[in-house]
């Protein structure tokens, strides 16, 4: 049986070094199976050797070893042209490597590999999820609402065509990274999304991927200082995870923003976000759908208390924001903001209206059970309440939303 320390370092090796290992191996062999299968065998060797011969003084760096022999094994094994070989000889060469350019980090180049062009949007964020944030299929499926057959068959499908079109891991020009700015910002964002309200696992949080994406916004606002969505982006992640010591209560139960204690929010982080998004202001350009949302995420963070929070600027910002994005998602995040200033009546009108294109989100029931209780409809809200608990995949949202209904009384 393996001593639960050799199980901890391999799951903490798995959430730290993934992502590493596969872009360093995709730099230097230029295969992106390459990369990831030797990764893989990595990891299973780990699973295998550290429980009989101790865990290694550097795990990331006896992974690299591993996962660089696994892929020379496999390329000697199937004889690959000349210039895989050449890339595996890189390993013994002596010679400088190319320069890195503009971006230095292995990971972020693998990112911008994986948001080239001749992929669909859907495609680059589903394989750099996969390669670059170490997600299952199963978690990258259940963020876009399909099938993890569909989701595997995307991903596999995806990694094809980078081969196909002869995509190489090379240094991106100034031009590339412009052109792939969106699909990199929408995979750094769903990244950010998976860690700050997990869809699978025991915890309601993921903080390796939160760390981990604000650790790439960071690297990208530094890359691109005068692109205002790359700012908006990071603020918004600084002021969303600058409530995390507050998301979540002893008994693991996620804690709404109007319960949390504001007291124990991270002062700094909301401070840096705040500059950001005023300094975007400044600029006077208008604002995308970013900077906007880091924009609503200010004014939150700015009130002292939930009774204090400008709910009329929101809606505003909202309304500036449906016309970039008019999603769903943000219509029914306004319909929520429509509910402290108009009236929860007002609300269920305009949750009534996005009933058939978000049925299968639990959110949309959470948001409109918590309406149709505040209207006194208990039974609707009942089951609503019960909807949502049966879609949600996050323990703790599921924890918070049992005890409300709980709280209706009643037949279950």
């Amino acid at each position: 049986m393996t001593p639960p320390s050799v199980d901890a370092a391999i799951a903490r090796a798995h959430r730290d070094e993934w992502a590493r290992v596969v872009a360093g191996l995709a730099r230097r062999f230029g295969d992106l199976d390459i990369a990831e299968d030797a990764t893989a065998e990595a990891f299973l060797a780990a699973v295998e050797r550290w429980p009989r011969d101790g865990v290694p003084p550097n795990p990331g760096a006896w992974l690299t070893t591993t996962a660089q022999r696994k892929a020379l094994d496999r390329l000697r094994r199937e004889s690959r042209r000349y210039d895989k070989h050449q890339a595996a000889d890189m390993l013994r060469d002596d010679t400088p490597h190319e320069p890195t350019g503009p971006v230095e980090d292995d990971r972020l180049r693998l990112v911008f590999v994986c948001c080239h062009p001749v992929l669909t949007m859907e495609a680059r964020v589903a394989l750099t999820l996969r390669l670059l944030g170490g997600l299952t299929v199963a978690e990258i499926a259940r963020a876009f609402f399909v099938p993890e057959t569909t989701m595997a068959q995307r991903i596999t499908r995806a990694k094809a065509k980078i081969a196909a079109s002869g995509v190489t891991f090379r240094v991106p020009s100034d031009d590339d990274i412009r052109e792939r700015l969106p699909g990199l910002l929408a995979v750094v964002f769903l990244i950010f999304n998976e860690g700050y309200l997990a869809t699978a696992g025991d915890d309601p949080l993921r903080t390796a991927l939160i760390d981990e994406a604000i650790r790439l916004a960071r690297l990208l606002h530094a890359l691109l200082p005068d692109e205002g969505e790359a700012a908006g982006l990071l603020a918004l992640m600084l002021l969303s995870d600058a409530r995390r010591p507050a998301r979540v209560s002893r008994t693991g139960e996620l804690v709404t923003l109007e319960e949390q204690d504001r007291g124990s929010w991270d002062r700094a982080m909301i401070l840096e976000g705040h500059a950001l998004v005023r300094e975007r202001i400044a600029t006077g350009v208008p604002p995308g759908r970013y900077q906007l949302l880091a924009a609503i995420n200010a004014v939150h963070t700015a009130a002292r208390s939930a009774g204090d929070t400008d709910w009329s600027q929101i809606i505003a910002l909202y309304d500036r924001l449906i016309a970039a994005d008019a999603s769903p998602i943000v219509r029914l995040n306004r319909a929520v903001a429509i509910a402290e200033v108009d009236g929860p009546d007002v609300a269920l009108a305009e949750l009534e209206r996005l009933r058939e294109p978000l049925d299968g989100y639990h959110a949309y029931h959470a948001a409109r059970a918590d309406i149709l209780r505040r209207i006194g409809r208990s039974d609707e809200s009942r089951a609503a309440y019960e909807r949502a608990i049966h879609l949600a995949g996050n323990p703790g949202e599921r924890a918070y939303l049992t005890r409300r209904l709980d709280q209706l009384g009643g037949a279950r």
